[in-house]
């Protein structure tokens, strides 16, 4: 039977701080808002490619597996970018992956087990959501937008990435509240100075999606990047860091790295000229999938081509 004490949700989150995570609990009544707060969204000032392809997922239903679910968890966990060192005319040369495209599915399995493993102590279970996770954040306090609309958490930054989980477990005390912006962001606009696309706005506070870096360096290889978008302006493997690198709140993250891997340049090459998986050896695969690239091995001729194209 589930436990009866007073405080469970307390102690799940004093559990998390033991692994160097932050959380917040929120109850699953709050569902419909967070949906107007999206379909509000895009009727104003979503480009419609841009939701299409990246929102239209959400599920704002409850799972039928867990028909007594009471709650929502929220998850920060502290990342780092990581670097995918190639060989290229002879030389090495460290190309950025920003936090959390690196073993992305592995952080959150890793928090899911942690979770469930705490919530069956009290006679609880979890289903997995898919949620906006940045809102379900900010909503419930665990972190406040930057004006890049990046998610900043306490010692953490933007370096971070968040899962989020229906249980049925009590909502002993709904953190809900309205999402905030962090104070510094209102004098300071040095990331809409750093960011060279645009995206960032000083008439708007939702960032212009389809201006940004990241929305065309993740679309599907064969779709070249737009010709407004200039070769010098991209700067990661995948993704972009222009706004986070100039945010005064990343400063003592910035030098910080998590998983390095090498490339030979026989490898460099391979990757460049594309093809299928099996075309590249076990190794090669191997770092690509320790930094979560493996999935995009249809983009790394481009993204990486237009990178090394300066050198």
């Amino acid at each position: 039977m589930p436990s009866s004490s007073s405080g469970f949700a307390d102690g799940l989150l004093t559990h998390l701080g033991k692994y160097g995570y932050q959380a917040r609990v929120s109850s699953v009544n709050h569902l419909p808002l967070l949906q107007q707060d999206v379909e509000n969204s895009r009727l104003r000032l979503f480009d419609k490619e841009f939701y299409e392809e990246r929102l239209s997922w959400f599920n704002y239903n409850v799972p039928e597996s867990l028909p007594k679910v009471k709650s929502v968890v929220v998850v920060a966990v502290p990342r780092l970018q990581t670097q995918a060192v190639v060989t290229w005319k002879g030389q090495r040369i460290p190309l950025v992956i920003p936090p959390t495209y690196t073993a992305y599915d592995r952080t959150r399995e890793r928090v899911e087990d942690i979770l469930a493993e705490k919530l069956k102590e009290g006679g609880y279970t979890w289903a997995r959501t898919s949620l906006p996770l940045k809102l379900v954040a900010a909503r419930t306090g665990l972190s406040r937008y930057g004006r890049n609309n990046l998610c900043y958490v306490p010692d953490m930054g933007s370096f971070l990435q968040l899962v989020a989980i229906y249980s049925d477990m009590p909502c002993e005390k709904d953190y809900w509240q309205e999402a905030t912006m962090m104070e510094g962001c209102a004098v300071c606009d040095l990331c809409h100075q750093a960011c060279p696309t645009g995206a960032i706005r000083k008439d708007r506070f939702l960032l212009q999606q389809e201006r940004c870096i990241v929305f065309h360096n993740e679309k599907k290889g064969s779709i070249p990047f737009p010709e407004w978008v200039k070769p010098s302006w991209h700067n990661c493997v995948i993704g972009c860091m222009h706004c986070q690198k100039a945010c005064p709140s990343n400063r003592k993250f910035l030098d910080l790295r998590g998983e390095k891997e090498e490339f030979s340049e026989e490898e460099t090459i391979l990757l460049l000229r594309g093809g299928p998986r099996d075309t590249l050896p076990a190794a090669t695969l191997e770092k690509l999938s320790n930094l979560g690239l493996d999935d995009d091995l249809d983009k790394l001729p481009r993204n990486m081509g237009v990178l090394l194209r300066r050198i």
